[in-house]
């Protein structure tokens, strides 16, 4: 799969230059799906935003999400015309937008879409990210038909976690993309 099909999703506040998908994109040439508004993210824009992007796309792509880009994702899908077009998704650190306090800040993200996905996925989870239980991580991968992934204690999975261009993460998207 040629780089600009992987897509990244970003999470709320999007990722910055320390964040292992702003190295991905740097160093792999992939492709960020711009939002109009990382600070107030509105689930029908973003999905908006998702499927012209994946509609536009040349052939198949693959999402590599992290966080409210998980959730964004599975919603994505649920109500997409373009969701055949996914070939595979690697899905990071699900922020659990149904919990009241990250609710509080994240409005309108709720209920989390759980069909499962058509398409190949993995999501990998911290043990101790303060979004979203390991447990709670483990349950969405059910639904979503995905392998879950335990990524040890490693918080949020993002630029804070010192990451780096997290070479091991980005194995598993190579992985990812050979089951086909």
């Amino acid at each position: 799969m040629i780089a600009k099909n992987i897509l990244i999703l970003p999470g709320w506040q999007n990722s910055g230059p320390a964040h292992w998908q702003s190295r991905w994109e740097a160093l792999h040439g992939y492709q960020r799906v711009e939002q109009h508004d990382w600070q107030r993210p509105l689930r029908g824009d973003w999905s908006a935003r998702l499927e012209g992007v994946v509609r536009d796309a040349e052939g198949p792509v693959a999402l590599v999400a992290h966080s409210l880009g998980c959730i964004l994702a599975a919603w994505w899908v649920a109500h997409s015309s373009q969701a055949h077009r996914v070939r595979a998704a690697l899905l990071v650190a699900p922020g659990d937008v149904e919990r009241p306090d990250i609710a509080a800040h994240i409005r309108g993200w709720a209920p989390i879409a759980r069909q499962r996905l058509p398409f190949a996925a993995t999501l990998v989870a911290s043990r101790n990210d303060p979004y979203c239980s390991f447990d709670r991580a483990q349950g969405l991968a059910a639904d979503w038909g995905a392998r879950c992934v335990d990524a040890g204690a490693r918080g949020h999975l993002n630029g804070e976690s010192g990451l780096g261009d997290w070479a091991e993460g980005h194995g598993g998207l190579q992985e990812l993309l050979e089951r086909d």
